[in-house]
């Protein structure tokens, strides 16, 4: 297993080319677009906000948001490091999360539709090509993440034992 130092620094080495490639095939804008998701991907919404590491202590004051993730989700399983799965499961969580904070604000009397969740789902179906280029680079960081803990499947595929 990588330690979190080895995960930051090969999230940064492989952005670019992550980005270029992405860029040949979806054009210019998106391969930028993939490029800088693979950077946040890999080092604010790690597979490892599971447990106490780098990427929780980036958010910051923010990391409180986390906890209950922390406390529902095993890690190294499936839900936390399963190629797609763990990203989704992740980027739906922090949908969630804004959308209490949106509730939160509301219920003070304030309305700040910048973070709407409503304002987010528009942006996403307006902006579909530049949505997809923005997850492939999130799951791109996850799955270099499993690669340099040098196990792509978190889940046992062969489970019986053999006699």
């Amino acid at each position: 297993m990588a330690s979190g130092r080895e995960h930051d620094q090969s999230t940064k080495l492989w952005c670019l080319p992550f980005g270029l490639i992405t860029g040949i095939i979806l054009g210019f804008q998106n391969g930028i677009l993939a490029g800088i998701s693979f950077v946040l991907g890999g080092l604010w919404l790690s597979a490892d906000l599971d447990i106490c590491s780098k990427p929780l202590k980036r958010w910051g004051i923010l990391q409180i948001i986390w906890w209950p993730y922390r406390k529902t989700i095993p890690h190294r399983s499936i839900l936390s490091h399963g190629p797609l799965i763990g990203s989704s499961i992740r980027l739906i969580y922090l949908l969630g999360m804004i959308f209490i904070a949106e509730l939160l604000i509301q219920a003070f009397g304030f309305n700040l539709e910048i973070i709407s969740l409503e304002r987010i789902l528009k942006l996403i179906e307006d902006y579909r090509e530049e949505t997809i280029s923005i997850l492939l680079g999130i799951e791109g960081s996850l799955w270099l993440h499993l690669i340099k803990d040098k196990d792509p499947l978190p889940i046992k595929l062969n489970k019986r034992k053999r006699k």
